[in-house]
């Protein structure tokens, strides 16, 4: 049983890491998503906990994941930094207009993490696909090593008849990671009901900063106070790897 837990950034890697996760996927920007992370932070991961499995992410923008020509040379650009900072893997996920992967771009970005020997992850774009059946066979026949999924739903629990579905009909070909919502009061029974053996958290906890709200506001949307940002707590990356084991 693998844990990932979701950082977005130094502190919150060093977290995840005292707290016994497997691995991380390192962003930057959570509040939108994730978006690709600071070499530097990479690279003082990499330094200073260099046990710590680390997926990196390459997406350069919020939104969908339809990219322009220039969004996409950047994708290629930062996967090749990545690469050379030491990321065990890449995370990323492109689709076409309609839908559907675009496979002539997946595969030049998979290529290339392939030519460097590391993981190659697609990320929850696959949620977002018009066929999900479809969308995992096309990822298998390009040799993406890892899907991470809430089974096309908003969380992994209300896809989890999916997730068991996927788990049952491709699990043998391709590693299946339930993300979205998994909690310490839910993975047990996702466990029991999926038969899945990875499971990404962004053990998420809230801290305070009072310069955050004064004369204008910079809160974060969805912040249960408006002084509040998210950070990893390393109580609850314990509690979920326990409860895993």
């Amino acid at each position: 049983m693998l844990l990932e837990v979701c950082t977005g950034g130094y502190e919150d890697a060093l977290a995840a890491y005292q707290g016994r996760a497997d691995r991380i996927e390192l962003n930057q920007a959570l509040p939108l998503g994730g978006l690709s992370p600071s070499i530097l932070v990479l690279t003082m991961i990499r330094e200073t906990i260099p046990t710590l499995q680390v997926a990196s992410m390459v997406r350069p923008r919020a939104g969908g994941f339809c990219y322009s020509e220039e969004e996409y040379k950047v994708m290629l650009a930062e996967c090749n930094a990545l690469l050379r900072a030491g990321s065990h893997g890449i995370v990323f996920g492109i689709l076409n207009s309609d839908c559907t992967i675009n496979v002539e771009r997946s595969k030049r970005i998979i290529d290339l993490i392939k030519t460097g020997g590391r993981e190659v992850i697609f990320h929850r774009a696959f949620d977002n696909c018009k066929d999900l059946n479809t969308a995992m066979e096309t990822l298998i026949a390009l040799g993406v090593d890892r899907v991470l999924t809430s089974g096309g739903k908003s969380t992994a629990w209300e896809g989890k008849e999916m997730l068991c579905k996927l788990q049952k009909d491709y699990g043998a070909k391709i590693q299946i990671l339930a993300g979205s919502g998994v909690n310490a009061g839910n993975i047990k029974a996702l466990v029991d009901y999926t038969g899945l053996q990875q499971f990404h958290s962004s053990c998420k906890a809230w801290k305070e900063d009072p310069t955050t709200v004064q004369n204008v506001s910079y809160a974060i949307p969805g912040a249960p106070e408006d002084f509040m940002y998210d950070m990893v707590a390393i109580e609850k990356v314990r509690e979920l790897k326990q409860l895993l084991s």
